[in-house]
């Protein structure tokens, strides 16, 4: 399998995530073959950086119980999510219909209708309701069949290698040992330190999430493990990662989900000198 074919899938439609940025960001990660031990990955959402490099041992995470569902589904069984998701209705009624209606007891249904209303919803946007319940608004089906039933079984080769959790990112960036590669792209919004974040639990990721991250980090750094974490570049932020190496990402998505602008406000910071690990 061509690594380019996973590099220009949009496999899933996910605010933030690093589609769009992946030839900047690349060049200042390590590739498959320079990752001696497991790749790790506590804050999924999307996947770009994990399929882009094609890591022979992964193990991916994310607190959103729906988004890993889609995951493991698609792992285990992406012909049979694929019939379902081809099988849906087209019509805006029949989008509200499976988005309220619809029973989802087996992880293949669960992971076909997280498809269906990601690939159908609103400009991609992931929320919630009091009640848990998914509140997104109707889109259009324009972005449907961007994807076929090829893309989610090379989807499912690349999962086969993957360990799949959903869970907080310190339970998993503490399973790191000396010879892993952690990649970070938390919930944050630009020149910001908090974020009100609706595909994060509960919708925020605190100054105290971000506190709790930096040390979690700072002793993976001490068992020996690299990582390199996308972020804000709000001075508190960047005061808890003082020294390790920061890099500005000249574009990004800005204060507008989806919106690409420059001087976004984002920073690349990682904790290894790139001739070391590259070699």
């Amino acid at each position: 399998m061509e690594l380019s074919k996973l590099e220009n899938l949009k496999f899933i439609r996910y605010p933030g995530g690093k589609q769009r940025l992946l030839d900047y960001l690349l060049p200042y990660l390590p590739t498959n073959n320079q990752i001696p031990g497991i790749y790790i990955e506590p804050f999924l959402g999307g996947g770009a950086i994990f399929f882009a490099i094609n890591p022979l041992k992964a193990i991916l995470s994310d607190l959103n119980d729906e988004l890993m569902d889609l995951y493991r589904g698609i792992k285990y069984a992406p012909r049979k999510i694929w019939k379902l998701y081809y099988n849906f209705p087209s019509t805006k009624i029949g989008y509200y219909d499976i988005r309220d209606n619809f029973q989802c007891k087996r992880l293949v249904s669960r992971a076909a209708r997280t498809l269906f209303l990601n690939r159908t919803c609103f400009k991609g946007m992931w929320r919630h309701n009091s009640k848990g319940e998914f509140n997104i608004g109707y889109g259009g089906q324009d972005r449907r069949w961007v994807i076929g039933e090829n893309d989610l079984v090379e989807v499912s080769c690349r999962l086969k290698q993957a360990t799949l959790y959903c869970s907080d990112f310190e339970k998993i960036i503490n399973l790191s040992n000396e010879k892993d590669f952690i990649f970070l792209d938390p919930p944050y919004k630009p020149h910001e330190k908090e974020c009100i974040n609706e595909h994060f639990t509960n919708g925020k990721f605190t100054f105290e999430d971000h506190k709790r991250l930096a040390n979690t980090l700072k002793r993976a750094t001490q068992r020996g493990t690299k990582w390199a974490l996308t972020t804000s570049n709000q001075k508190d932020i960047i005061d808890l990662f003082k020294g390790y190496n920061f890099v500005e990402i000249p574009f990004g998505t800005g204060e507008k989900p989806g919106i690409m602008t420059r001087n976004s406000g984002e920073i690349l910071i990682y904790n290894y000198n790139e001739k070391e690990i590259f070699n």
